[in-house]
């Protein structure tokens, strides 16, 4: 059974930071295009970051480029989401996902999704 489990949420105050972790259980992490989306209350699911096989391509949002950054978690094979100056329209509950496929942005495209993890940015 393939699973993934985000863990690092949590509250933080506006221009903090907090760095959320995905393992992926069951199969090969490095095998598939990682990425992170967030849903906030009453929004639409938005993809945050995407990392590709081998690191070739990193693809961020425009909205937290800059500030945010994507890299692979060899060790737990997995990857990390690191969170820098947030600020209260970050907050929502943070999903992982894995795509076998080719790089998108598009939720619908993706196999495996982790169950979420809440970030809370007060300000």
């Amino acid at each position: 059974q393939v699973r993934l489990v985000e863990s690092g949420g949590g509250l933080v105050q506006a221009g903090g930071s907090l760095s959320l972790s995905c393992r992926m259980i069951g199969r090969t992490a490095t095998n598939y295009i990682m990425s992170w989306f967030r849903q906030a209350p009453g929004k639409e699911r938005e993809f945050v970051a995407a990392i590709t096989r081998g690191d070739e391509i990193i693809d961020y949002v425009d909205s937290v480029k800059g500030r945010f950054t994507i890299s692979r978690d060899g060790a737990n094979n997995g990857v990390f989401l690191q969170m820098n100056s947030l600020q209260p329209e970050d907050t929502a509950v943070y999903c992982c996902a894995a795509n076998w496929g080719f790089k998108t942005r598009a939720a619908a495209e993706y196999d495996y999704w982790g169950q979420g993890t809440q970030v809370t940015v007060s300000s």
